[in-house]
Protein backbone atom coordinates (compact mmCIF):
# COMPACT_ATOMS: atom_id res chain seq x y z
CA UNK A 1 0.00 0.00 0.00
CA UNK A 2 1.29 3.43 -0.85
CA UNK A 3 -0.01 6.73 0.47
CA UNK A 4 -1.43 8.81 -2.36
CA UNK A 5 -2.79 11.66 -0.25
CA UNK A 6 -1.83 15.24 -1.01
CA UNK A 7 1.25 15.26 1.24
CA UNK A 8 2.89 12.14 -0.14
CA UNK A 9 1.79 12.95 -3.68
CA UNK A 10 3.57 16.30 -3.47
CA UNK A 11 6.76 14.60 -2.29
CA UNK A 12 6.97 11.95 -4.98
CA UNK A 13 4.41 9.18 -4.34
CA UNK A 14 3.21 9.21 -7.96
CA UNK A 15 6.70 8.35 -9.25
CA UNK A 16 6.90 5.55 -6.67
CA UNK A 17 3.55 4.22 -7.84
CA UNK A 18 4.64 4.30 -11.48
CA UNK A 19 7.83 2.45 -10.54
CA UNK A 20 5.83 -0.25 -8.75
CA UNK A 21 3.57 -0.67 -11.78
CA UNK A 22 6.61 -0.98 -14.01
CA UNK A 23 8.25 -3.64 -11.82
CA UNK A 24 5.04 -5.61 -11.42
CA UNK A 25 4.53 -5.71 -15.17
CA UNK A 26 8.18 -6.56 -15.79
CA UNK A 27 8.10 -9.55 -13.43
CA UNK A 28 4.47 -10.53 -14.23
CA UNK A 29 3.49 -10.69 -10.57
CA UNK A 30 -0.01 -9.25 -10.94
CA UNK A 31 -1.52 -12.50 -9.64
CA UNK A 32 0.68 -12.62 -6.52
CA UNK A 33 1.10 -8.96 -5.55
CA UNK A 34 -1.67 -6.42 -5.10
CA UNK A 35 -0.81 -2.76 -5.20
CA UNK A 36 -3.25 -0.44 -3.37
CA UNK A 37 -3.15 3.34 -3.38
CA UNK A 38 -4.57 4.72 -0.14
CA UNK A 39 -5.24 7.99 1.60
CA UNK A 40 -3.06 9.57 4.28
CA UNK A 41 -1.40 7.29 6.88
CA UNK A 42 -0.90 10.31 9.15
CA UNK A 43 2.88 10.35 9.53
CA UNK A 44 3.30 13.13 6.97
CA UNK A 45 6.78 14.10 8.16
CA UNK A 46 8.16 10.87 6.68
CA UNK A 47 6.38 10.71 3.33
CA UNK A 48 6.30 9.22 0.77
CA UNK A 49 5.19 6.14 2.72
CA UNK A 50 4.95 2.54 1.51
CA UNK A 51 3.33 -0.18 3.66
CA UNK A 52 4.00 -3.85 2.92
CA UNK A 53 1.67 -6.59 4.15
CA UNK A 54 1.35 -9.15 5.66
CA UNK A 55 4.49 -8.16 7.60
CA UNK A 56 3.06 -4.69 8.46
CA UNK A 57 6.31 -2.97 7.57
CA UNK A 58 6.16 0.78 7.04
CA UNK A 59 8.81 2.25 4.77
CA UNK A 60 9.29 6.02 4.86
CA UNK A 61 10.92 8.73 2.76
CA UNK A 62 10.79 6.28 -0.13
CA UNK A 63 12.25 7.23 -3.52
CA UNK A 64 11.94 5.40 -6.88
CA UNK A 65 15.45 4.02 -6.33
CA UNK A 66 14.34 2.66 -2.97
CA UNK A 67 11.39 0.99 -4.69
CA UNK A 68 13.83 -1.17 -6.65
CA UNK A 69 15.48 -2.35 -3.42
CA UNK A 70 12.18 -2.96 -1.61
CA UNK A 71 10.83 -4.87 -4.61
CA UNK A 72 13.81 -7.19 -4.94
CA UNK A 73 14.54 -7.71 -1.24
CA UNK A 74 11.17 -7.62 0.48
CA UNK A 75 8.36 -8.16 -2.00
CA UNK A 76 10.09 -10.88 -4.01
CA UNK A 77 12.31 -12.47 -1.34
CA UNK A 78 10.76 -11.55 2.03
CA UNK A 79 13.77 -9.66 3.41
CA UNK A 80 12.86 -6.42 5.20
CA UNK A 81 14.93 -3.39 4.15
CA UNK A 82 15.88 -2.17 7.62
CA UNK A 83 17.37 1.15 6.59
CA UNK A 84 14.04 2.36 5.19
CA UNK A 85 11.81 1.26 8.07
CA UNK A 86 10.14 4.04 10.04
CA UNK A 87 11.83 4.69 13.39
CA UNK A 88 8.86 6.70 14.70
CA UNK A 89 5.93 4.48 13.72
CA UNK A 90 5.40 2.82 17.12
CA UNK A 91 5.62 6.05 19.11
CA UNK A 92 3.46 7.94 16.63
CA UNK A 93 0.56 5.46 16.58
CA UNK A 94 0.75 3.89 20.06
CA UNK A 95 -1.49 6.43 21.82
CA UNK A 96 -3.82 7.06 18.92
CA UNK A 97 -7.34 5.74 18.52
CA UNK A 98 -8.56 5.96 14.96
CA UNK A 99 -12.30 6.36 14.44
CA UNK A 100 -12.57 9.18 11.91
CA UNK A 101 -9.32 8.04 10.30
CA UNK A 102 -10.06 4.31 10.63
CA UNK A 103 -9.87 3.58 6.89
CA UNK A 104 -7.31 6.20 5.89
CA UNK A 105 -4.19 4.34 4.81
CA UNK A 106 -6.07 1.02 4.90
CA UNK A 107 -8.34 1.00 1.82
CA UNK A 108 -8.35 2.24 -1.75
CA UNK A 109 -10.67 5.27 -1.52
CA UNK A 110 -11.62 4.86 -5.18
CA UNK A 111 -12.88 1.30 -4.68
CA UNK A 112 -16.30 1.04 -3.02
CA UNK A 113 -15.88 -2.72 -2.59
CA UNK A 114 -12.98 -2.17 -0.19
CA UNK A 115 -15.07 0.22 1.91
CA UNK A 116 -17.89 -2.35 2.00
CA UNK A 117 -15.43 -5.11 2.94
CA UNK A 118 -14.57 -3.15 6.09
CA UNK A 119 -18.19 -2.75 7.14
CA UNK A 120 -19.09 0.16 4.92
CA UNK A 121 -22.79 0.96 4.43
CA UNK A 122 -23.81 -1.50 7.16
CA UNK A 123 -24.95 1.48 9.24
CA UNK A 124 -27.09 2.83 6.41
CA UNK A 125 -28.65 -0.59 5.90
CA UNK A 126 -29.39 -0.88 9.63
CA UNK A 127 -30.94 2.58 9.75
CA UNK A 128 -33.20 2.02 6.76
CA UNK A 129 -34.40 -1.46 7.78
CA UNK A 130 -34.39 -1.46 11.58
CA UNK A 131 -34.72 2.12 12.85
CA UNK A 132 -37.17 4.97 12.72
CA UNK A 133 -35.85 8.52 12.13
CA UNK A 134 -36.40 9.42 15.79
CA UNK A 135 -34.37 6.33 16.82
CA UNK A 136 -31.44 7.55 14.73
CA UNK A 137 -31.56 10.99 16.31
CA UNK A 138 -31.77 9.50 19.80
CA UNK A 139 -28.73 7.34 19.06
CA UNK A 140 -26.66 10.34 17.99
CA UNK A 141 -27.84 12.35 21.01
CA UNK A 142 -27.05 9.51 23.42
CA UNK A 143 -23.56 9.16 21.95
CA UNK A 144 -22.71 12.71 23.00
CA UNK A 145 -21.18 13.51 19.60
CA UNK A 146 -20.39 17.21 19.37
CA UNK A 147 -19.56 19.10 16.19
CA UNK A 148 -15.89 18.85 15.25
CA UNK A 149 -15.97 22.03 13.17
CA UNK A 150 -15.42 24.61 15.90
CA UNK A 151 -18.32 25.40 18.19
CA UNK A 152 -18.81 21.90 19.57
CA UNK A 153 -22.62 22.01 19.36
CA UNK A 154 -24.30 18.61 20.00
CA UNK A 155 -24.90 16.98 16.61
CA UNK A 156 -28.01 15.08 17.67
CA UNK A 157 -29.68 18.21 19.00
CA UNK A 158 -29.06 19.98 15.71
CA UNK A 159 -30.59 17.05 13.82
CA UNK A 160 -33.61 17.04 16.11
CA UNK A 161 -34.30 20.75 15.51
CA UNK A 162 -34.37 20.14 11.76
CA UNK A 163 -36.47 16.99 12.05
CA UNK A 164 -39.13 18.88 14.03
CA UNK A 165 -39.73 21.35 11.21
CA UNK A 166 -42.95 20.37 9.47
CA UNK A 167 -41.99 21.16 5.88
CA UNK A 168 -41.39 18.86 2.93
CA UNK A 169 -38.09 20.25 1.63
CA UNK A 170 -34.98 19.98 3.82
CA UNK A 171 -31.24 19.77 3.19
CA UNK A 172 -28.14 18.07 4.57
CA UNK A 173 -24.86 19.95 4.10
CA UNK A 174 -21.26 18.93 4.70
CA UNK A 175 -18.68 21.59 5.45
CA UNK A 176 -15.44 20.50 3.76
CA UNK A 177 -14.15 24.04 3.32
CA UNK A 178 -11.44 23.79 6.01
CA UNK A 179 -9.87 27.24 5.76
CA UNK A 180 -7.66 27.28 8.89
CA UNK A 181 -3.92 27.69 8.20
CA UNK A 182 -2.20 24.39 8.91
CA UNK A 183 -5.41 22.32 9.02
CA UNK A 184 -5.83 19.32 6.72
CA UNK A 185 -8.00 16.85 8.67
CA UNK A 186 -11.14 17.00 6.53
CA UNK A 187 -9.14 16.94 3.32
CA UNK A 188 -7.42 13.73 4.41
CA UNK A 189 -10.70 12.00 5.31
CA UNK A 190 -12.20 12.89 1.93
CA UNK A 191 -9.03 11.67 0.20
CA UNK A 192 -8.81 8.45 2.21
CA UNK A 193 -12.39 7.48 3.11
CA UNK A 194 -14.99 9.47 1.13
CA UNK A 195 -17.71 6.81 1.43
CA UNK A 196 -17.87 7.32 5.21
CA UNK A 197 -19.06 10.89 4.62
CA UNK A 198 -21.54 9.82 1.93
CA UNK A 199 -22.98 7.12 4.19
CA UNK A 200 -23.28 9.54 7.11
CA UNK A 201 -25.04 12.18 5.02
CA UNK A 202 -27.57 9.61 3.78
CA UNK A 203 -28.23 8.59 7.41
CA UNK A 204 -28.68 12.25 8.34
CA UNK A 205 -31.08 12.72 5.42
CA UNK A 206 -33.21 9.80 6.65
CA UNK A 207 -33.17 11.15 10.21
CA UNK A 208 -34.43 14.65 9.38
CA UNK A 209 -36.55 13.88 6.31
CA UNK A 210 -34.28 15.24 3.58
CA UNK A 211 -33.72 13.85 0.10
CA UNK A 212 -30.86 16.13 -1.00
CA UNK A 213 -27.38 16.81 0.32
CA UNK A 214 -24.53 19.10 -0.67
CA UNK A 215 -20.82 18.74 0.05
CA UNK A 216 -19.16 22.16 0.06
CA UNK A 217 -15.46 21.62 -0.59
CA UNK A 218 -12.77 24.08 -1.55
CA UNK A 219 -11.49 23.86 -5.10
CA UNK A 220 -7.89 23.85 -3.80
CA UNK A 221 -8.46 20.21 -2.79
CA UNK A 222 -8.35 18.57 -6.25
CA UNK A 223 -7.56 15.03 -5.02
CA UNK A 224 -10.37 15.19 -2.45
CA UNK A 225 -12.81 16.48 -5.07
CA UNK A 226 -11.81 13.78 -7.55
CA UNK A 227 -12.18 10.93 -5.06
CA UNK A 228 -15.44 12.25 -3.66
CA UNK A 229 -16.83 12.51 -7.19
CA UNK A 230 -15.83 8.92 -7.93
CA UNK A 231 -17.32 7.73 -4.63
CA UNK A 232 -20.67 9.45 -5.29
CA UNK A 233 -20.86 7.86 -8.74
CA UNK A 234 -20.07 4.45 -7.28
CA UNK A 235 -22.67 4.84 -4.53
CA UNK A 236 -25.31 5.70 -7.13
CA UNK A 237 -24.35 2.69 -9.21
CA UNK A 238 -24.70 0.41 -6.16
CA UNK A 239 -28.12 1.81 -5.25
CA UNK A 240 -26.78 3.55 -2.14
CA UNK A 241 -27.82 6.97 -3.43
CA UNK A 242 -30.75 7.85 -5.64
CA UNK A 243 -34.51 7.39 -5.76
CA UNK A 244 -34.69 3.99 -4.07
CA UNK A 245 -31.77 3.51 -1.68
CA UNK A 246 -31.19 -0.20 -0.98
CA UNK A 247 -34.66 -0.93 -2.32
CA UNK A 248 -36.33 0.65 0.73
CA UNK A 249 -38.08 3.50 -1.04
CA UNK A 250 -35.88 6.07 0.70
CA UNK A 251 -34.74 8.82 -1.67
CA UNK A 252 -31.48 10.70 -1.15
CA UNK A 253 -28.82 12.11 -3.46
CA UNK A 254 -25.68 14.22 -3.18
CA UNK A 255 -24.06 17.01 -5.15
CA UNK A 256 -20.72 18.76 -4.79
CA UNK A 257 -20.32 22.52 -4.64
CA UNK A 258 -16.82 23.99 -4.99
CA UNK A 259 -15.73 26.94 -2.87
CA UNK A 260 -13.20 29.54 -3.95
CA UNK A 261 -11.23 29.40 -0.69
CA UNK A 262 -12.88 32.16 1.36
CA UNK A 263 -12.23 31.56 5.07
CA UNK A 264 -15.60 33.08 6.00
CA UNK A 265 -17.38 30.31 4.09
CA UNK A 266 -16.46 28.00 6.94
CA UNK A 267 -19.23 29.81 8.86
CA UNK A 268 -22.45 27.88 8.32
CA UNK A 269 -24.71 30.64 7.02
CA UNK A 270 -21.99 32.05 4.76
CA UNK A 271 -21.42 28.56 3.36
CA UNK A 272 -25.11 28.17 2.57
CA UNK A 273 -25.23 31.61 0.97
CA UNK A 274 -22.32 30.53 -1.25
CA UNK A 275 -24.08 27.29 -2.25
CA UNK A 276 -27.05 29.41 -3.29
CA UNK A 277 -24.78 31.18 -5.78
CA UNK A 278 -24.31 34.41 -3.83
CA UNK A 279 -21.28 36.03 -2.25
CA UNK A 280 -20.39 34.10 0.90
CA UNK A 281 -21.46 36.36 3.76
CA UNK A 282 -22.96 35.34 7.12
CA UNK A 283 -26.57 36.00 8.05
CA UNK A 284 -28.09 37.12 11.30
CA UNK A 285 -29.15 34.35 13.67
CA UNK A 286 -31.85 33.53 14.62
CA UNK A 287 -33.37 32.06 12.57
CA UNK A 288 -30.88 29.23 12.81
CA UNK A 289 -30.19 26.99 9.79
CA UNK A 290 -32.09 24.07 11.33
CA UNK A 291 -35.19 26.24 10.97
CA UNK A 292 -34.31 28.37 7.96
CA UNK A 293 -31.10 27.49 6.17
CA UNK A 294 -30.21 26.62 2.58
CA UNK A 295 -32.72 28.17 0.16
CA UNK A 296 -34.73 29.19 3.21
CA UNK A 297 -35.42 25.56 4.16
CA UNK A 298 -34.46 23.60 7.33
CA UNK A 299 -30.85 22.51 6.98
CA UNK A 300 -28.28 20.66 9.06
CA UNK A 301 -24.60 21.33 8.53
CA UNK A 302 -21.81 19.16 9.91
CA UNK A 303 -18.17 19.07 8.96
CA UNK A 304 -16.36 16.06 7.50
CA UNK A 305 -14.89 14.80 10.77
CA UNK A 306 -18.23 14.96 12.59
CA UNK A 307 -19.94 12.96 9.86
CA UNK A 308 -17.18 10.37 9.68
CA UNK A 309 -18.07 9.25 13.22
CA UNK A 310 -21.73 8.58 12.41
CA UNK A 311 -21.55 5.13 10.76
CA UNK A 312 -19.58 3.61 13.64
CA UNK A 313 -21.89 5.14 16.24
CA UNK A 314 -24.82 3.45 14.51
CA UNK A 315 -23.16 0.03 14.19
CA UNK A 316 -21.34 -0.05 17.56
CA UNK A 317 -23.90 1.83 19.61
CA UNK A 318 -23.96 5.17 21.43
CA UNK A 319 -22.59 3.65 24.66
CA UNK A 320 -19.40 2.63 22.86
CA UNK A 321 -18.77 6.18 21.62
CA UNK A 322 -19.79 7.94 24.85
CA UNK A 323 -17.42 5.65 26.76
CA UNK A 324 -14.46 7.23 24.97
CA UNK A 325 -13.09 10.61 26.06
CA UNK A 326 -14.22 12.77 28.98
CA UNK A 327 -17.50 13.45 30.74
CA UNK A 328 -18.54 16.30 28.44
CA UNK A 329 -16.34 15.63 25.41
CA UNK A 330 -16.92 12.15 24.03
CA UNK A 331 -15.07 10.26 21.34
CA UNK A 332 -11.81 11.19 19.66
CA UNK A 333 -10.42 14.30 17.98
CA UNK A 334 -8.24 14.54 14.91
CA UNK A 335 -5.46 17.13 15.02
CA UNK A 336 -3.25 18.40 12.24
CA UNK A 337 0.02 18.55 14.14
CA UNK A 338 2.45 21.07 12.69
CA UNK A 339 4.97 23.78 13.42
CA UNK A 340 8.09 23.16 15.54
CA UNK A 341 7.50 19.45 16.02
CA UNK A 342 9.41 16.39 14.85
CA UNK A 343 6.47 14.24 13.73
CA UNK A 344 4.23 16.51 11.72
CA UNK A 345 1.05 14.91 10.47
CA UNK A 346 -2.44 13.79 11.41
CA UNK A 347 -3.13 12.35 14.85
CA UNK A 348 -6.40 11.08 16.31
CA UNK A 349 -6.57 10.73 20.07
CA UNK A 350 -9.31 10.22 22.68
CA UNK A 351 -10.68 13.45 24.11
CA UNK A 352 -8.85 14.20 27.33
CA UNK A 353 -5.38 13.31 26.03
CA UNK A 354 -2.97 15.88 27.39
CA UNK A 355 -1.07 18.37 25.30
CA UNK A 356 2.17 16.91 26.64
CA UNK A 357 1.28 13.44 25.33
CA UNK A 358 0.49 14.84 21.90
CA UNK A 359 3.62 16.98 21.66
CA UNK A 360 6.23 14.71 23.22
CA UNK A 361 4.97 11.12 22.95
CA UNK A 362 3.14 11.25 19.61
CA UNK A 363 4.80 14.29 18.06
CA UNK A 364 8.31 13.26 19.07
CA UNK A 365 9.12 16.55 20.81
CA UNK A 366 10.68 19.76 19.58
CA UNK A 367 13.42 19.67 16.90
CA UNK A 368 17.04 20.23 17.96
CA UNK A 369 16.12 19.77 21.62
CA UNK A 370 14.64 23.21 21.93
CA UNK A 371 12.08 24.20 24.56
CA UNK A 372 8.32 24.05 24.03
CA UNK A 373 6.86 27.53 24.31
CA UNK A 374 3.23 27.39 23.21
CA UNK A 375 0.66 25.60 21.07
CA UNK A 376 -1.97 27.30 18.96
CA UNK A 377 -5.24 25.40 18.77
CA UNK A 378 -8.27 26.32 16.70
CA UNK A 379 -6.46 28.29 14.02
CA UNK A 380 -7.20 32.02 13.62
CA UNK A 381 -10.25 31.58 15.85
CA UNK A 382 -8.33 29.86 18.63
CA UNK A 383 -5.67 30.87 21.11
CA UNK A 384 -2.18 30.05 22.31
CA UNK A 385 -1.64 27.71 25.24
CA UNK A 386 1.57 28.24 27.20
CA UNK A 387 3.94 25.60 28.60
CA UNK A 388 2.26 25.97 32.02
CA UNK A 389 -0.68 24.01 30.64
CA UNK A 390 1.14 21.13 28.97
CA UNK A 391 -0.68 18.66 31.22
CA UNK A 392 -4.13 20.05 30.47
CA UNK A 393 -6.54 17.44 29.06
CA UNK A 394 -7.52 18.50 25.54
CA UNK A 395 -11.30 18.77 25.36
CA UNK A 396 -13.88 21.44 24.53
CA UNK A 397 -14.29 22.89 28.01
CA UNK A 398 -10.61 22.84 29.01
CA UNK A 399 -9.55 24.75 25.91
CA UNK A 400 -12.35 27.29 26.28
CA UNK A 401 -11.35 27.94 29.90
CA UNK A 402 -7.80 28.72 28.71
CA UNK A 403 -9.03 31.27 26.18
CA UNK A 404 -8.62 28.98 23.19
CA UNK A 405 -10.97 26.56 21.44
CA UNK A 406 -10.98 23.15 19.78
CA UNK A 407 -11.79 24.58 16.38
CA UNK A 408 -11.50 22.20 13.47
CA UNK A 409 -8.31 20.71 14.89
CA UNK A 410 -5.23 22.62 13.79
CA UNK A 411 -2.47 22.33 16.41
CA UNK A 412 0.60 24.46 15.73
CA UNK A 413 3.58 23.94 18.06
CA UNK A 414 5.96 26.80 18.83
CA UNK A 415 9.41 26.71 20.41
CA UNK A 416 11.64 29.16 22.29
CA UNK A 417 12.52 31.02 19.08
CA UNK A 418 8.92 32.09 18.44
CA UNK A 419 7.79 35.66 19.10
CA UNK A 420 4.26 35.51 20.48
CA UNK A 421 3.51 39.09 19.45
CA UNK A 422 4.48 38.20 15.91
CA UNK A 423 2.28 35.07 16.06
CA UNK A 424 -0.73 37.17 17.11
CA UNK A 425 0.03 39.54 14.26
CA UNK A 426 0.27 36.64 11.78
CA UNK A 427 -3.18 35.28 12.63
CA UNK A 428 -4.71 38.75 12.67
CA UNK A 429 -3.24 39.48 9.23
CA UNK A 430 -5.03 36.36 8.02
CA UNK A 431 -8.33 37.41 9.61
CA UNK A 432 -8.16 40.93 8.20
CA UNK A 433 -7.45 39.57 4.74
CA UNK A 434 -10.28 37.01 4.96
CA UNK A 435 -12.96 39.20 6.57
CA UNK A 436 -16.04 39.36 4.36
CA UNK A 437 -16.47 43.00 5.39
CA UNK A 438 -20.17 42.77 6.16
CA UNK A 439 -20.02 44.01 9.76
CA UNK A 440 -17.96 47.01 11.02
CA UNK A 441 -16.54 45.31 14.16
CA UNK A 442 -14.77 42.72 12.02
CA UNK A 443 -14.11 44.83 8.93
CA UNK A 444 -12.78 47.89 10.77
CA UNK A 445 -11.96 46.63 14.27
CA UNK A 446 -9.58 43.87 13.26
CA UNK A 447 -7.78 46.25 10.90
CA UNK A 448 -7.27 48.74 13.75
CA UNK A 449 -5.94 45.90 15.92
CA UNK A 450 -3.52 44.89 13.18
CA UNK A 451 -2.29 48.48 12.88
CA UNK A 452 -1.52 48.55 16.60
CA UNK A 453 0.26 45.20 16.47
CA UNK A 454 2.31 46.35 13.51
CA UNK A 455 3.24 49.49 15.43
CA UNK A 456 4.33 47.37 18.38
CA UNK A 457 6.44 44.95 16.29
CA UNK A 458 8.05 47.94 14.56
CA UNK A 459 9.28 49.17 17.93
CA UNK A 460 6.96 52.18 18.00
CA UNK A 461 4.34 50.94 20.46
CA UNK A 462 3.42 52.22 23.91
CA UNK A 463 1.69 50.90 27.02
CA UNK A 464 -1.42 52.82 25.97
CA UNK A 465 -1.47 50.75 22.78
CA UNK A 466 -1.78 47.58 24.85
CA UNK A 467 -4.83 48.98 26.63
CA UNK A 468 -6.40 50.00 23.33
CA UNK A 469 -5.64 46.57 21.85
CA UNK A 470 -7.51 44.82 24.65
CA UNK A 471 -10.40 47.29 24.47
CA UNK A 472 -10.83 46.71 20.74
CA UNK A 473 -10.55 42.94 21.13
CA UNK A 474 -13.27 42.72 23.77
CA UNK A 475 -15.66 44.91 21.80
CA UNK A 476 -15.12 42.96 18.57
CA UNK A 477 -15.96 39.75 20.44
CA UNK A 478 -19.22 41.32 21.57
CA UNK A 479 -20.19 43.08 18.37
CA UNK A 480 -19.15 40.98 15.37
CA UNK A 481 -21.92 39.41 13.32
CA UNK A 482 -20.67 35.83 13.05
CA UNK A 483 -18.59 33.37 15.03
CA UNK A 484 -15.49 34.00 12.93
CA UNK A 485 -15.50 37.71 13.71
CA UNK A 486 -16.31 37.09 17.36
CA UNK A 487 -13.33 34.76 17.78
CA UNK A 488 -10.86 36.75 15.65
CA UNK A 489 -9.33 38.51 18.71
CA UNK A 490 -8.59 35.20 20.49
CA UNK A 491 -4.95 34.88 19.34
CA UNK A 492 -4.26 38.42 20.58
CA UNK A 493 -6.07 38.06 23.89
CA UNK A 494 -4.52 34.69 24.70
CA UNK A 495 -0.96 35.82 23.93
CA UNK A 496 -1.49 39.01 25.96
CA UNK A 497 -2.73 36.88 28.84
CA UNK A 498 0.06 34.29 28.90
CA UNK A 499 2.95 36.21 27.30
CA UNK A 500 2.36 39.77 28.41
CA UNK A 501 6.03 40.13 29.31
CA UNK A 502 6.85 39.88 25.60
CA UNK A 503 4.42 42.68 24.79
CA UNK A 504 6.00 44.79 27.57
CA UNK A 505 9.48 44.11 26.18
CA UNK A 506 8.35 45.29 22.74
CA UNK A 507 6.79 48.56 23.92
CA UNK A 508 9.02 49.48 26.91
CA UNK A 509 12.44 48.02 26.11
CA UNK A 510 11.94 48.19 22.33
CA UNK A 511 13.25 44.64 22.08
CA UNK A 512 11.91 41.40 20.68
CA UNK A 513 13.07 38.68 23.14
CA UNK A 514 12.88 36.01 20.46
CA UNK A 515 14.80 38.09 17.93
CA UNK A 516 12.07 37.76 15.32
CA UNK A 517 10.66 41.26 14.79
CA UNK A 518 12.93 42.62 12.06
CA UNK A 519 12.56 46.31 12.87
CA UNK A 520 14.05 45.72 16.32
CA UNK A 521 17.03 43.66 15.24
CA UNK A 522 20.55 45.00 15.52
CA UNK A 523 23.60 43.28 14.03
CA UNK A 524 26.84 43.86 15.90
CA UNK A 525 30.42 42.95 14.94
CA UNK A 526 32.41 41.87 18.02
CA UNK A 527 35.74 43.59 17.69
CA UNK A 528 37.73 41.00 19.67
CA UNK A 529 36.49 38.17 17.42
CA UNK A 530 36.74 40.01 14.08
CA UNK A 531 39.75 39.03 11.94
CA UNK A 532 39.31 41.96 9.49
CA UNK A 533 38.87 39.62 6.53
CA UNK A 534 36.21 41.87 4.99
CA UNK A 535 33.92 39.04 3.87
CA UNK A 536 30.93 40.61 5.62
CA UNK A 537 31.40 43.97 3.89
CA UNK A 538 31.95 42.45 0.45
CA UNK A 539 28.78 40.35 0.70
CA UNK A 540 26.50 42.98 2.28
CA UNK A 541 23.75 43.83 -0.28
CA UNK A 542 23.07 47.17 1.44
CA UNK A 543 26.77 48.14 1.66
CA UNK A 544 26.19 49.20 5.25
CA UNK A 545 29.37 47.65 6.70
CA UNK A 546 32.52 49.75 6.87
CA UNK A 547 36.07 49.05 8.10
CA UNK A 548 39.45 47.81 6.94
CA UNK A 549 42.53 46.03 8.27
CA UNK A 550 43.30 48.88 10.60
CA UNK A 551 39.80 50.11 11.42
CA UNK A 552 37.15 48.06 13.30
CA UNK A 553 34.33 46.83 11.09
CA UNK A 554 30.96 48.27 12.09
CA UNK A 555 27.38 47.88 10.81
CA UNK A 556 25.14 50.87 10.17
CA UNK A 557 21.85 49.40 11.43
CA UNK A 558 19.87 52.32 10.02
CA UNK A 559 20.79 51.11 6.53
CA UNK A 560 20.87 47.40 7.38
CA UNK A 561 18.29 45.21 5.58
CA UNK A 562 18.37 42.66 8.44
CA UNK A 563 18.97 39.92 5.86
CA UNK A 564 21.59 38.09 7.93
CA UNK A 565 24.03 37.57 5.03
CA UNK A 566 26.90 38.98 7.07
CA UNK A 567 26.37 36.38 9.81
CA UNK A 568 26.22 33.59 7.26
CA UNK A 569 29.44 34.66 5.52
CA UNK A 570 31.53 35.35 8.62
CA UNK A 571 33.76 32.26 9.16
CA UNK A 572 34.76 33.44 12.66
CA UNK A 573 31.24 33.92 14.07
CA UNK A 574 32.18 37.45 14.96
CA UNK A 575 28.74 38.87 14.17
CA UNK A 576 25.86 38.53 16.58
CA UNK A 577 22.20 39.43 16.36
CA UNK A 578 20.70 41.44 19.19
CA UNK A 579 16.97 41.90 19.72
Amino acid sequence: MTCCGTGCTSSGAIKNREKLDELMERDSLQDRVQFVKTGCFGLCAEGPILMVYPENVMYTNVTPDDINEIWEAHIKNGRVVERLKSENELDFFSKQMRISLRNCGRIDPENIDEYIAYGGYEALGKVLTEMEPEDVIKTIKDSGLRGRGGGGFPAGTKWQFAAEQQVKEKYVCCNADEGDPGAFMDRSVLEGDPHAVIEAMAIAGYAIGSDQGFVYVRAEYPIAVQRLTIAIEQARAYGLLGDNVLGTGFKFDLDIRLGAGAFVCGEETALMTSIEGNRGEPRLKPPFPAVEGLFGKPTILNNVETLSNIPQIITKGPEWFSGIGTEKSHGTKVFALGGKINNTGLVEVPMGTTLREIVYEIGGGIPKGKTFKAAQTGGPSGGCISADFLDTPIDYDSLTSLGSMMGSGGLIVMDEDTCMVDIAKFFLEFTVDESCGKCPPCRIGTKRMLEILTKITDGKGSLEDLDELEYLAMNIKKGALCGLGQTAPNPVLSTMKYFRDEYIAHVVDKKCPAGVCVSMLRYVIMEDACKHCGLCARNCPAQCITGDKNTPYVIDNDKCLKCGVCMEKCPFKAIMKNA
